[in-house]
């Protein structure tokens, strides 16, 4: 079980880190087609997409980055992540936005620093 347990972590870390890249990839596409095309705007625009990915980033950052600081014993990946995480939660407070994106942006680059600092400390 032991050995399991950091490969579980592993792969976690890297889904989390993917997700994060896609978050990115979702705000700047959402800010160009929307903003400077009109397009799109029902679809990435939607707030449950956002309470969505928020929960999905929540679980799977308390996840690895919880095993990680069990195991590693450091907490600096844990409070980049959970900072993060912050951030985006308040992104969801701000409404719709400009204000909305950059903190979002904001959250989710801390919240894939924290996985690759888990990582690295694995």
């Amino acid at each position: 079980m032991g050995s399991i347990t950091p490969w579980i972590r592993g792969r976690l870390d890297r889904a989390g880190m993917a997700l994060s890249a896609l978050c990115l990839v979702h705000c700047v596409l959402g800010l160009v087609l929307v903003a400077g095309l009109g397009l799109s705007g029902t679809f990435l625009l939607d707030p449950a997409i956002h309470r969505w990915g928020l929960l999905l980033a929540a679980i799977v950052a308390a996840t690895a980055i919880g095993l990680g600081a069990i195991r590693h014993r450091r907490m600096v990946p844990f409070v980049v992540a959970m900072t993060g995480l912050s951030f985006m939660g308040g992104a969801l407070a701000v409404g719709h936005g400009v204000e909305e994106a950059i903190l979002t942006m904001i959250g989710v680059t801390l919240v894939a620093t924290g996985h690759v600092l888990n990582l690295r400390h694995a």
